[in-house]
C-alpha cells in the first residue's frame, strides 16, 4: 500500500473518531413533538387550490419554521398548513406567502418530474405508527405531483404512483394548494387515532427549507421518527376496499426487413382487495407494461453489470417492504423485481400473479408469486441478424419478506426467494437481517447499525453459499461517516436478485466533514463545504485484492447562489485475473494495474430556468489514459410547460492495446397542457449499439386512476461498415392503452 493511501486511511479514521466523539460529547435538548388536530368536513369543498371555504378557516393551522440554512430564524416566507378529514379522504391545505411571487420557480408539470428546483410543498405520513415506513407526497406551484414510498430515513423511492389529486392557485401574496388523498390509496393501522406527519416547503431561489417538526440541520424529512403527530385520524374508512383496474391495449409492431407489421390486441388488469386497512392483496392477469418509460442507457467501462431501476407499476406497490439490510444499494439486492418479465432486454409475458403487502400488528409482510408464459425470447439484435430465437419455458417465481418491529429502534427481518427467471435452474435464497437506528444519539444525532446474513441453495457453483455484512452509519450535517463490510461467497448466487460481484469481500470506509462558514466571515459566499474521504476495497475468495479505490474531495463547495464546484483526487488499483475486453477489439491483458483519476465538476443552481453542468474525469486508466466528459444543458419555460434537456457523455481512451471512443447522447423534451396532459419525447444514441432510439409518450390522466396512453417507439440502426451518418429503420412500435379504476 502506498504512503498516500496510508495517510488517507489515517485521515478517514480520524474523521470516524471525530464523529464518535461528537456523538458522545455533544447533545441538545429534543423539542417536544408538535401536534396538529384534523378538522371535519361538514360541507362540500370546491377543489380549486384556494382555501376560501369557511371550513378551512375553522380548522387548526400550524406554521412552518426555517430548517435550512439557519434553523429557527425568522423568514418572510410564512407558510400555514391545515388538515381536514372526511369519511374516506384526507385533505391538506397550504397557504404559502412570498414577498416576490413573480420569482416563484417552476420547471416541470410531469408526474414524478424533477422538482428539485421548484417551489414545492411536501408531506410525509406514517400511517402504521411504526416510525419507519410511510408515504411521501409533493407538489410544485403548478400542482405537478410526485409521490413515493419511504423505507429509510434519508430518501424515498419515487417510482411508486398512488391515486390522489392536487390543485394550486396563485395569490397576490404567493400561492396556495389543496391536496386530497383517498383512504383507499393508503395502507394504515385501523382505529389508530394518531399518524406521524411532517410537512416541508422549499424556496429554491433562496436555497431555503421550511419544516414543521424537527427543523434541524441533522434531520431528514423522510425520517419518520422525527415526525410530528396528526391527531383525530381514527375515523378514516376504506369501504369494501375492492379496486378493479382493467386495461385494453392495441399495438402494431414491425421489424424492418425481417418481419411484416404485426397487429395485436390485449386486455387484462388487476384486482386489489384491502383485506384490512393495512393489508392489501393484488391479483393480476395478462399483465401489460406498454406505458412504462424506456430505460436510460448507460456506458459501461467496468467488468460488471449495471443497475437499472424498476419502473413497472405492478411491482412498485409495497416495494419498500422488500428493503433488506442497511444501505446495501447496488452492491446486493436479494429480490430485484426487474428479473421478472425481462431477460436480456426481451420481454417475457406474465400469465398472472398474486401479491400482498402490508402490516399485521408489529409484523410487516410482503409476498409475490408470478407465473411467466412460455415464449420465444427475441431480442432486437436477433431480429436484425435473422438469428434463431430460443423458446423459454414458463416458470413460477416467488419472493416473500417479513419483518418484526421488536422495539422502537430495532427491526428484525427475513427474506425468501425461489425460482430462476431463465427457467433453467433451481434456486432459492433465504436471509435474515436486523437494523437498529435512532435520531436521538446523544440528543439529536442520527446513528444506524445494520446486519444481514443470507444463503443460496439449489443449482449453484461449488464454494461458499453464504453471504453476510454489516454497516455502521453516522449521517449528520457536520459529520457524515460510515463503515461497511459485505462478503459474498463464490457459490452465493441469487438468481432472483442482483449481485454484480459474487465471490468477494467488499469494504467501504468513508467520512465527510461538512462545515457551514459564518455569514460574517471571509467565506460567507459559501453555503457549505464538503471535505470527503472514502476508501473502497474488494478482495476475492483467495484473498487477492481485485479492486481498491481512494476518493478525496479537497474542494467541494455549494455556494450561496446555489451553484457548486468540486475537485477530486482518486488513486485506484485493479487486478485482472482474465482478459478484459473493454471495447470491441480492445482487450486488456491479465495483470495488476495502479493509476490515478482526477475529476472537475461544476453545476449551476437548479432553480434557474437555464441550467448547465459538466463533469470531467481524466488521468490514468489501467495501463493507458481515459478522459470521460459528461455535460448537460436544461431549459424550462417560465410556467414549466416546455422542457428541453440535452445530456452527452464522451469517453476517449488511449491504451497500448488500442484506442476507442464511446459516446452517449440523449435529448429529452416535454410539453404539458397542464399536469394531467403531457407529451414527452426521449431520443438516445450510443456508439456501442450504433442505435438511435426514440420513445414518444402521451399521457392523459382523465382523472386520478383513469389514464389514456399513446406510445410510439422507433429505432434506427447505423451500420458499422458505413462511414456515413445515414440510419436504417430497424423497429417501429405504436401502442394505445386505456387503463381505468373502479373502486367499490
Amino acid at each position: 500500500m502506498t504512503v498516500p493511501i496510508r495517510r488517507a486511511i489515517i485521515v478517514v479514521r480520524a474523521y470516524v473518531l471525530a464523529a464518535i466523539v461528537a456523538g458522545l460529547t455533544v447533545g441538545s435538548v429534543v423539542a417536544d413533538t408538535p401536534r396538529l388536530a384534523t378538522g371535519r368536513i361538514s360541507e362540500s369543498i370546491n377543489f380549486d387550490g384556494r382555501l376560501d371555504e369557511p371550513v378551512w378557516g375553522k380548522t387548526q393551522a400550524v406554521r412552518l419554521v426555517q430548517q435550512s440554512p439557519r434553523p429557527g430564524q425568522e423568514t418572510p416566507y410564512v407558510t400555514e398548513v391545515r388538515v381536514l378529514l372526511s369519511a374516506q379522504s384526507v385533505y391538506f391545505g397550504f397557504i404559502c406567502h412570498d414577498p416576490h411571487p413573480e420569482q416563484i420557480a417552476v420547471h416541470t408539470m410531469r408526474r414524478d418530474g424533477d422538482a428539485s428546483g421548484d417551489d414545492t410543498v411536501a408531506l410525509v405520513l406514517d400511517t402504521y405508527g411504526d416510525r419507519r415506513t410511510g408515504y411521501f407526497f409533493q407538489i410544485n406551484a403548478t400542482g405537478a405531483r410526485v409521490d413515493g414510498l419511504i423505507d429509510n430515513p434519508e430518501s424515498a423511492s419515487l417510482d411508486w404512483d398512488a391515486i390522489w389529486d392536487a390543485r394550486t392557485a396563485r395569490l397576490p401574496t404567493g400561492w396556495s394548494a389543496e391536496i386530497v388523498i383517498p383512504a383507499r390509496s393508503l395502507s394504515f393501522t385501523p382505529r389508530l387515532t394518531e399518524w406521524g406527519l411532517n410537512v416541508e416547503r422549499s424556496i429554491p431561489r433562496e436555497r431555503m427549507m421550511l419544516r414543521w417538526a424537527s427543523p434541524t440541520l441533522d434531520s431528514f424529512l423522510y425520517d419518520l421518527s422525527r415526525a410530528g403527530v396528526l391527531t383525530g385520524i381514527g375515523e378514516l374508512e376504506q369501504d369494501k376496499g375492492i379496486e378493479v383496474r382493467p386495461y385494453a391495449a392495441g399495438r402494431t409492431k414491425r421489424f424492418f426487413g425481417v418481419s411484416p407489421r404485426a397487429w395485436q390486441a390485449a386486455e387484462g388488469g388487476d384486482v386489489t382487495w384491502r383485506i384490512t386497512p393495512q393489508l392489501l392483496m393484488v391479483f393480476t392477469a395478462n399483465t401489460d407494461f406498454a406505458e412504462t418509460e424506456v430505460d436510460t442507457r448507460q456506458i459501461n467501462l467496468t467488468r460488471f453489470p449495471l443497475l437499472f431501476p424498476e419502473k413497472r407499476e405492478f411491482f412498485l406497490e409495497g416495494a419498500n417492504q422488500y428493503t433488506f439490510g442497511l444501505g446495501l444499494g447496488g452492491q446486493f439486492i436479494p429480490f430485484f423485481s426487474r428479473n421478472i418479465g425481462l431477460l436480456d432486454g426481451a420481454q417475457i409475458p406474465l400469465d398472472g400473479g398474486i401479491k400482498f403487502s402490508g402490516r399485521v400488528g408489529k409484523w410487516n409482510l410482503a409476498f409475490l408469486d408470478v407465473q411467466t408464459r412460455k415464449t420465444k425470447v427475441t431480442t432486437v439484435v436477433e431480429q436484425d441478424l435473422g438469428l434463431h430465437s430460443p423458446v423459454l419455458a414458463g416458470t413460477n417465481l416467488l419472493a416473500s419478506r417479513a419483518s418484526y418491529d421488536f422495539k422502537e429502534n430495532l427491526r428484525l427481518g427475513m427474506i425468501l426467494t425461489h425460482g430462476d427467471p431463465a427457467a433453467s435452474r433451481s434456486n432459492t435464497l433465504a436471509g435474515v437481517d436486523a437494523v437498529w437506528r435512532t435520531s436521538k444519539f446523544r440528543g439529536d444525532k442520527n446513528f444506524l447499525v445494520g446486519l444481514w446474513m443470507a444463503t443460496t441453495q439449489g443449482d449453484v457453483p461449488a464454494g461458499s453459499k453464504l453471504g453476510w455484512g454489516f454497516k455502521v452509519d453516522y449521517p449528520n450535517d457536520l459529520l457524515d461517516c460510515k463503515l461497511v463490510v459485505n462478503q459474498y461467497g463464490a457459490a452465493f448466487e441469487p438468481l432472483m436478485g442482483f449481485l454484480p460481484r459474487p465471490g468477494t469481500r467488499q469494504t467501504n470506509l468513508g467520512c465527510a466533514y461538512q462545515p457551514r462558514p459564518s455569514k460574517t466571515g471571509p467565506f460567507r459566499w459559501i453555503r457549505q463545504e464538503f471535505f470527503e474521504n472514502e476508501y473502497f476495497r474488494v478482495t476475492n475468495s483467495q484473498g487477492i485484492v481485485e479492486s481498491w479505490q481512494y476518493f478525496m474531495a479537497p474542494i467541494n463547495v455549494r455556494l450561496e447562489s446555489g451553484d457548486r464546484f468540486e475537485f477530486n483526487w482518486s488513486p485506484r488499483g485493479e487486478t485482472l485475473l482474465a482478459p478484459f475486453e473493454i471495447s470491441p477489439g480492445v482487450v486488456i491483458p491479465p495483470g495488476s494495474y495502479h493509476f490515478t483519476r482526477w475529476r472537475l465538476e461544476a453545476q449551476t443552481s437548479s432553480h434557474r430556468p437555464l441550467q448547465f453542468g459538466t463533469t470531467t474525469w481524466f488521468g490514468g486508466f489501467f495501463n493507458g489514459h481515459l478522459t470521460q466528459q459528461e455535460t448537460y444543458v436544461k431549459w424550462t419555460s417560465p410556467r414549466g410547460q416546455v422542457q428541453i434537456e440535452l445530456d452527452t457523455e464522451n469517453d476517449f481512451a488511449r491504451l497500448p492495446e488500442g484506442n476507442f471512443v464511446q459516446r452517449l447522447w440523449q435529448l429529452q423534451t416535454a410539453y404539458a397542457w397542464n399536469p394531467n396532459v403531457v407529451i414527452t419525447s426521449f431520443v438516445q444514441y450510443d456508439t456501442e449499439s450504433q442505435n438511435v432510439g426514440t420513445n414518444t409518450r402521451l399521457r392523459w390522466t382523465i382523472r386520478p386512476g383513469n389514464d389514456f396512453f399513446v406510445i410510439w417507439n422507433r429505432g434506427w440502426q447505423r451500420r458499422f461498415a458505413s462511414s456515413e451518418l445515414s440510419l436504417t429503420p430497424q423497429t417501429d412500435l405504436i401502442a394505445v392503452k386505456v387503463r381505468w379504476t373502479f373502486r367499490l
